[in-house]
Parts: structure tokens; C-alpha cells; sequence
């Protein structure tokens, strides 16, 4: 699993105990995520069947962080999508984790545009691996970014094509590939056999091709890696 931390606040997520809304219509689903969240220690506010009712729950609860299937009732389109992000919209300090059964480039773009926080798109095939749904769920709650393997790999091989990578030399796109891994910038170093220093001159060239100035708040990583995959998505 691709998680990228936030700089705010630990990924771990704090001492207080998770309050999660979860929104799924297969029931044996929607059940088995329960029983693995609460057995890891969150606390399930409520679980939803259907995108109107988890609204009217979220507006009630005001959850830590939500975890929502693309397509519900009634037309199992994108119902769950717009849920999320009505949620994103109303609520911006709640976290959100958007699962889906397949990679839809379209959703995981609108999702992940805008404020690059808080937010998670997930394969529903990665919940059996429990550990590391658990982590996702925890570094989304404390602002960070979970990004399904697969996710990044295909929204990448459209990026290639765009002109933010464009803009950037064959080392900096290794760089930047290895960036929407969740790499450090020693593991980078490592997997390129470059030095640190290089490193670091090859992610501030990416930041400044990509026109993300220095600030105290953002979370420049992030950005760079959202900003180039949602350019990827549109081409």
C-alpha cells in the first residue's frame, strides 16, 4: 500500500480512539469491515447500506474518518463517489477512504483533486491484506495520503504522456516515480544508487517545474505526486 504521511500530524493517528462511519452495500462486506475495525481498536460509528443514509449519519456523527464504496444503491454507478466527496466538501476534517472493486481513473482523479489530504482510494482486494488496510485507514485519519498500488501504476502510465512530466528529465521522472511509491528520499537514494544530496536537488527541481513554492502548511511531496497523477488522468 502507497501511503505518503502527513506532515501535521503522526500517521500513526493520535492516543484517541478512531471514530469511523463506513458506507457498503454488500452486507457480508459491510460486516466483515466492522469486525476488522473494531477489532483494531476503532470505533464504528454506524454502517451505512446506502450513500443517503451515510450522509445523513456523517452530518450527525461527525466521524474521525469515513470509508465508502464507489458504487451503492441505487444505480451502483458513483453514488459513493459523490457521497465522498459532498463529505470533502461539507466536512474537510474528515478523513476519507474511497473503496473500489476495480481502478476508475475518473473517480480516483476527482477524488484526489483539490486538498491532497486526508484522503484514500483503495482496491477492495487489499482489505484482506488487514495489516496494511489498518495502516492505510490510520495514516488517511491523521492527514496523510493512501493510494492503492495499482491506482498509482495505471494513472502514472497515462501521466507520461502530459505535460507536467514532460517538463521533467529522465532522472527526475525516476525520482518522481519512486516519490508516488511513498519513497524516502534515502530509500530513493538507495534504489537509484545516487546520492542524497542529488536526490533532494532532483525534488526541488520537481517543485519548482511543477510551481509548488515553498510554504509552511503544504505538504509540497504530496502535491507534486497528486498534482502529476491528476494531470496523468486527464490526458
Amino acid at each position: 500500500m502507497t501511503t505518503i504521511p502527513s506532515t501535521d500530524r503522526a500517521a500513526e493517528g493520535s492516543a484517541d480512539r478512531l471514530r469511523v462511519i463506513l458506507a457498503e452495500d454488500s452486507v457480508l462486506l459491510r460486516d466483515g469491515l466492522v469486525r476488522l475495525l473494531q477489532a483494531a481498536g476503532l470505533e464504528v460509528v454506524d454502517a451505512c447500506p446506502d450513500a443517503q443514509t451515510f450522509l445523513v449519519s456523517v452530518r450527525e456523527h461527525r466521524p474521525d474518518i469515513v470509508v465508502v464504496d464507489v458504487r451503492m444503491p441505487p444505480t451502483f454507478t458513483s453514488e459513493g463517489l459523490q457521497a465522498a466527496l459532498v463529505v470533502r466538501q461539507e466536512l474537510p476534517d474528515v478523513a476519507v477512504v474511497v473503496l473500489s472493486q476495480y481502478v476508475e481513473e475518473t473517480y480516483a482523479t476527482e477524488l484526489l483533486a483539490g486538498r491532497p489530504r486526508g484522503v484514500g482510494y483503495l482496491l477492495k482486494d487489499r482489505v484482506a491484506d488487514t495489516s496494511e488496510f489498518i495502516e492505510a485507514i490510520r495514516t488517511v485519519a491523521a492527514g496523510g495520503t493512501a493510494l492503492d498500488p495499482e491506482v498509482v501504476s495505471q494513472l502514472m502510465s497515462r501521466a507520461r504522456h502530459t505535460d507536467p512530466l514532460s517538463r521533467l528529465t529522465p532522472r527526475e521522472q525516476d525520482v518522481m516515480r519512486l516519490m508516488a511509491q511513498g519513497r524516502t528520499n534515502s530509500a530513493i537514494s538507495r534504489e537509484l544508487f545516487i546520492g542524497e544530496g542529488a536526490v533532494e536537488k532532483n525534488v526541488s527541481s520537481i517543485f519548482t517545474k511543477l510551481d509548488l513554492a515553498p510554504t509552511g502548511d503544504d505538504h509540497r511531496r504530496v502535491l507534486a505526486v497528486l498534482q502529476w497523477l491528476e494531470h496523468g488522468a486527464e490526458g
